[in-house]
C-alpha cells in the first residue's frame, strides 16, 4: 500500500510552541469510499488562530488531541474521485489536514476558480483572511468617508486587507507593523496613510496621538496586548472596534489583567464587537466575488510569504510569532502538474 506523511500533535505547549510539539508520521494513504475524493495538498495554511487549538480548553475552535493529525486550509488536486462533484485534476479547498494526502468528503470542499488568482490565493486573499477582512470592515466596521482607521497587525493577510478595503472607502488608514519592511509595503504600496513601527517605538501611545490626531473612528485588533492599549484612549465617540485576534497574547500562560478600559466606552458610547468569520459562511462567495474584482483592478495588493516543503509546516506556523512574514504565510507542499 502506497504511504504519505502527516503532521501530528506530538505535546501540547507550554507558552510559546516549539518543534519538539509536533510530530511528522508516515502513514497508509487513504483510499476514497464513495463520496469522497483523494487529495494531494498543494499548498497548506498556517494562522495564529491554530495556537487555540494546541490547547486543552474549550475556545471557538475544537482543540486537537494529542496524537492526532493537525488541521488546517489546504488547496489540492484530485487525485481520485468517488463523488459525482469533483472529477481527477481539479482543484479544490477545504479545512483538511496537516497531510500530503488526504481524503475528504466532496460536500465539504469548493472548486478553486483560477481566473480568480493563483490558486494559492484560495487559502489567502480569496480564501479565509481576505473574507475574514472583508465582512469584518465592512459588516462590523461600516467605515464612512473621512473616518481614521487604524489596523493593528496591518501587514498580516487579514490586516493588508482591512487597510486597503477601508482606504477604497475613503477612510484615513493607519497600520501597526514590526518592522521597516512591512511599513514601507504598507505606506509605498498598498496605500496606508501612516504606519507605526511598534518594535521600533519607545512610546506607542505619542505615536497613535501623531498618526491620529483627530483621534480613531475604527479600530480593527488583531493583536491586543500594548498596541490596544495605546489605540483604546484615542477611540471617537461612536467608534467601531472589531476584535478578530490576540496573537499578542496567544502564548501567555497567564493573560495580564492590563488597566481597567472599559469605562472609555461609556465617555464614547463605542461598540466592541467580536468577529468570526465561519458566521459569514453564507455570504462567503460575495466577498470572494468583489475582492476577486479589487484584485484584477489593482485596487488590492497581496503578498504570500512561501515555505517551500511539507517538513518545513512547524517552521512556518512557529514564525508567525516572530513577525517573520509580510502577507499570507504559506507552506508549498508539492508542485501542481496542471
Amino acid at each position: 500500500m502506497a504511504e504519505t506523511r502527516q503532521w501530528q500533535l506530538a505535546s501540547r505547549p507550554v507558552g510559546e510552541p516549539t518543534e519538539e510539539n509536533f510530530e511528522l508520521v508516515t502513514v497508509d494513504r487513504p483510499e476514497p469510499d464513495h463520496g469522497e475524493v483523494l487529495l494531494k495538498t498543494l499548498y497548506q495554511s498556517v494562522d495564529p488562530y491554530m495556537r487555540g487549538r494546541m490547547r486543552d480548553a474549550e475556545s471557538y475552535a475544537e482543540p486537537w488531541d494529542v496524537g492526532d493529525p493537525m488541521q488546517a486550509s489546504v488547496v489540492g488536486e484530485v487525485l481520485e474521485s468517488n463523488a459525482a462533484e469533483f472529477s481527477e485534476g481539479d482543484i479544490v479547498t477545504g479545512d483538511l489536514l496537516w497531510a500530503e494526502h488526504i481524503v475528504a468528503d466532496a460536500d465539504k470542499l469548493q472548486g478553486v476558480n483560477p481566473d480568480h488568482g493563483p490558486i494559492s490565493t484560495a487559502i489567502g486573499v480569496l480564501g479565509m483572511p481576505g473574507v475574514t477582512g472583508y465582512w469584518g470592515l465592512n459588516d462590523v466596521c461600516d467605515p464612512k468617508p473621512g473616518d481614521t482607521v487604524v489596523v493593528s497587525a496591518a501587514a498580516g493577510a487579514v490586516g493588508s486587507v482591512v487597510g486597503q478595503l477601508a482606504r477604497l472607502s475613503g477612510a484615513r488608514v493607519v497600520g501597526t507593523a514590526g518592522s521597516e519592511a512591512k511599513i514601507e509595503w504598507l505606506t509605498e504600496e498598498l496605500g496606508f496613510d501612516a504606519a507605526i513601527n511598534y518594535k521600533e517605538t519607545d512610546d506607542l501611545s505619542a505615536a497613535v496621538d501623531e498618526a491620529c490626531p483627530d483621534g480613531v473612528d475604527v479600530y480593527f485588533d488583531n493583536v491586543g496586548g500594548p498596541i490596544t492599549d495605546a489605540v483604546w484612549p484615542r477611540l471617537n465617540v461612536d467608534a467601531r472596534v472589531a476584535v478578530c485576534g490576540q496573537i499578542s497574547l496567544y502564548n501567555e500562560t497567564e493573560v495580564p489583567t492590563g488597566p481597567r478600559k472599559l469605562a472609555k466606552l461609556i465617555e464614547t458610547r463605542a461598540t466592541v464587537e467580536g468577529l468570526l468569520v465561519s458566521d459569514y459562511q453564507p455570504r462567503w462567495g460575495e466577498a470572494l466575488e468583489r475582492l476577486s474584482q479589487f484584485i484584477q483592478n489593482d485596487e488590492i495588493r497581496y503578498r504570500e510569504n512561501v515555505v517551500e516543503g511539507f517538513e518545513n509546516a512547524p517552521d512556518a506556523f512557529l514564525g508567525l510569532f516572530e513577525g517573520e512574514n509580510i502577507g499570507k504565510q504559506l507552506v508549498k507542499v508539492a508542485e501542481h502538474d496542471g
